[in-house]
């Protein structure tokens, strides 16, 4: 079709199954570049890397690896063009349904649709002040417009100058003519935007894909992301539960997942209940569009997130001994990032740690926060294999201590427990063990989250680090039971020494940005003999009833110059080895063997 010879009569004869049958032959052009791709890759490249050297093996490697790029071209381009015919096909159905029920309407009727879409209706005889009189038969022609207007005093359809006896046809017959142009305008404007994305498909002429060219698939991707994301976006069960957006995905077919993953990634990488392998690959995808989204825009909170996407992108590239999934990417507020460590779909052991007070994405956030993933994976493996840690930043933590409020825990706590949900939807584990952990101010947006109704999904632990309180007054109040709630402070951790509010007054000139030694003074005498922090009772105390285990005190803030040393240590064995250990032992689920430590 082409726009403008769209007509009602060919969108009634429309098949849109024959666009479907198209792209499932696309379908299988594209399957078949890439299953010989990994052929060429996997086989003949490696292979003759492993066999030969010299110059002529060289040459081959760089032939086998122009044709490895042509497959991969192909395999994108058709995938791209048979996302284009079925999301054309999925548009078109609805005009067409709408087309179909008002022609259905007229032959009920037994008015009469013309060639050009207007609707014919009979004459009509009723009773009037003089009489029975008749009103005259008329045409009815569509305007399209939506919303249709009214027509003026002396527009009313069926009406003759002078009479006051409408034709009950008029108005039904005019429903219909607009329910035709209406179609007949929708799908025009569908045929339309199809077809420019599917003209911009082409491949340069030559046998060789360059690297200009496989540029231009990054361009290609996004138009037609731009025309089908509709189509896409409709799909999606956005105000469902996370288990049944798990259902809706494991009923797609393989074709209809990978016009997600490929073409739009960014509507289910971020989507609760999408299991592990397929958000990592969505966001992967999506990655390389953030970064170049950032590159265009200007300023230092720019600047700082392209410099930590750049960072992550080039260590999911590194191999690793315990693999990495990117479970959420996102440029919102001050960055978001999702990255777990062993993938927890086939993990029976999964913790889900919150960072706190100063994270945000950028470089601190990729060197050190991940780190802590990694180093959580790592010691839990030691006791469970089956385990995998998951680094979730999925809100915007506070910046600065004095603008510590329980405004971004609140805001955060909803988004955490949706993922905790989808974590329960998605894990093939029968009886998975499901570890909440928050550090710092974290440690509030998990306190937070299990005030929530129903509290964390799943969780069956809390672990609670360098915590400057969690919004409750005991651990029984978390919703896992106290004996299911573990705390580790360490005595030199100024956050775990955060005055009460109602202590700000001898706190108020410590409580400034850069000012951490002064807050530590300044809650160490003020609730030298008190148990309550900034957000509530201190969670290392006897009145809140957690377990407290064993951690290495860390350097002293004034005498040792420490600063916030002693905050940042606790999943670090090279710092801590008690308390990393400690950590491994609760995430895989043995925590019956960790070192306690008194109540403060």
């Amino acid at each position: 079709m082409t726009g403008a010879a769209l007509t009602w009569q060919l969108l009634r004869d429309l098949e849109p199954s024959e666009f479907e049958t198209a792209g499932d032959g696309w379908h299988e052009v594209s399957g078949r570049a890439d299953s010989d791709r990994v052929k060429t890759d996997r086989v003949m490249t490696a292979g003759l890397r492993e066999t030969q050297q010299g110059e002529a093996a060289n040459g081959a490697l760089a032939r086998l690896e122009r044709l490895s790029r042509n497959f991969q071209y192909i395999h994108t381009e058709a995938g791209l063009i048979r996302t284009a015919l079925n999301g054309l096909a999925a548009e078109l159905a609805v005009p067409r349904k709408q087309l179909l029920e008002a022609l259905e309407d007229a032959r009920s009727l037994k008015f009469t649709v013309h060639e050009d879409g207007s609707v014919s209706y009979p004459a009509a005889v009723g009773e009037t002040l003089l009489g029975e009189e008749e009103a005259p038969a008329g045409t009815a022609r569509g305007s399209g417009r939506l919303p249709l207007e009214a027509p003026g005093p002396n527009e009313r359809p069926g009406l003759p100058a002078g009479r006051f006896l409408p034709n009950p046809h008029a108005a039904k017959a005019q429903g219909i003519a607009d329910g035709i142009a209406r179609a007949v305008r929708s799908a025009v404007e569908i045929d339309g935007r199809y077809a420019t994305a599917l003209g911009k498909l082409g491949a340069a002429r030559g046998l060789d894909v360059t690297e200009a060219t496989m540029d231009d698939v990054f361009r290609d991707t996004a138009v037609v992301r731009t025309t089908a994301g509709t189509y896409l976006g409709h799909g999606i069960p956005w105000d469902r539960t996370p288990a049944e957006r798990k259902e809706w995905w494991d009923a797609l077919t393989e074709e209809q997942r990978q016009d997600y993953l490929e073409v739009a990634p960014d509507l289910v990488g971020n989507l609760d209940g999408v299991p592990a392998v397929a958000r990592d690959e969505a966001n992967r995808n999506h990655l390389p569009v953030l970064i170049s989204d950032l590159e265009q825009r200007g300023g230092e909170a720019a600047r700082t997130k392209l410099d930590a996407l750049r960072e992550l992108r080039d260590k999911l590239n590194e191999p690793t001994k315990v693999p990495m999934y990117l479970l959420g990417i996102g440029d919102e507020g001050n960055g978001r990032a999702i990255v777990a460590y062993g993938n927890p779909d086939t993990s029976r052991n999964v913790s889900t740690y919150v960072p706190g007070l100063g994270t945000k994405l950028d470089k601190d956030f990729v060197d050190d926060t991940l780190k802590r993933g990694m180093d959580t994976a790592k010691g839990a493996r030691k006791f469970d294999a089956s385990s995998a840690a998951i680094v979730w930043l999925g809100y915007d933590a506070p910046q600065h201590v004095d603008v510590m409020g329980k405004g971004d825990a609140e805001k955060g706590a909803p988004a955490y427990n949706s993922f905790m949900r989808g974590l329960e939807a998605t894990n093939e584990s029968e009886d998975p063990h499901l570890t909440a952990i928050g550090h710092s101010y974290g440690s509030l947006t998990v306190g937070t989250a299990a005030q929530r109704v129903g509290g964390i999904p799943g969780a069956d632990d809390i672990i609670l680090l360098g915590s400057p309180g969690t919004g409750v007054g005991k651990a029984a109040d978390l919703g896992v039971g106290k004996e299911h709630v573990f705390v580790g402070a360490a005595d030199n951790d100024p956050v775990t020494k955060l005055p009460a509010k109602q202590q700000s007054v001898l706190a108020a000139p410590a409580l400034v940005p850069g000012g951490p030694l002064l807050t530590y003074v300044a809650g160490d005498i003020a609730d030298r003999r008190d148990d309550d922090l900034y957000f509530g009772k201190d969670p290392a105390s006897a009145a809140y009833g957690a377990r407290r285990f064993e951690v290495d005190d860390g350097p002293r803030p004034i005498r040792d110059l420490g600063g916030f040393d002693a905050h940042s240590q606790y999943f670090t064995p090279e710092k801590d080895d008690v308390s990393a250990r400690n950590i491994a032992l609760i995430v895989s689920g043995n925590s019956e063997e960790i070192k306690t430590e008194e109540w403060r």
